[in-house]
């Protein structure tokens, strides 16, 4: 945590056992966290059979498509219609839209940005398309976080950009040294 205590910009890695089957093995860049709320997005939760080119294309975004045939990703449980882009920070809207969240990494949740993820123009050198997104009220996190429904971890492009979606739980667990086979969702009691 920053010196305020807040996790903007890390990633969470839920631990087994977590009690929602929503957030099982999952991975989640905090976007936003202060203290009355948290948000962040599932990096790792694709949508099968749904590629961003066929999503764009379905919005009718843009015509000439050179995005790649990267899947949508499901970014979490609330407000599932909504998308949010995030993309490496070359890129940014003109429109001043973009929530810098982390080292090198961005929000943004608007057409303009789709339209660039699909190349037309000023095209992100890294992007994901998420839909929906994970959210916490005041305190939340921080109780599941003491709770140890949550360990914390430095993003970085491959966890948050890499098309391995089913190796990154693993990948980011073993960045604090930690063997994913090894964990167990059973509790003891001492």
């Amino acid at each position: 945590m920053d010196e305020a205590g807040f996790l903007t910009g890390q990633m969470l890695i839920a631990m087994p056992g977590i009690g929602d089957p929503r957030f099982e093995r999952a991975l989640v860049l905090v976007c936003a966290h202060d203290e009355r709320h948290a948000m962040g997005l599932a990096v790792n939760r694709p949508v099968e059979g749904l590629t961003v080119p066929d999503l764009l294309r379905r919005l009718d975004v843009a015509h000439a498509i050179k995005a790649p045939a990267d899947l949508v990703l499901m970014g979490g449980p609330v407000e599932r219609e909504r998308g949010f882009v995030l993309h490496t920070d070359d890129y940014q809207a003109s429109d001043e839209n973009s929530l810098m969240i982390g080292e090198g990494v961005a929000l943004t949740a608007t057409r303009e940005a789709l339209e660039a993820m699909a190349g037309a123009r000023n095209c992100p050198r890294r992007s994901a398309l998420a839909l929906g997104y994970a959210g916490w009220g005041a305190g939340q996190l921080e109780a599941e976080i003491r709770n140890n429904v949550w360990l914390t971890v430095e993003p970085d492009e491959a966890l948050i950009f890499g098309g391995h979606h089913g190796a990154k739980w693993a990948q980011a667990l073993a960045k604090l040294g930690v063997d994913a086979s090894l964990l167990t969702s059973e509790a003891g009691r001492a």
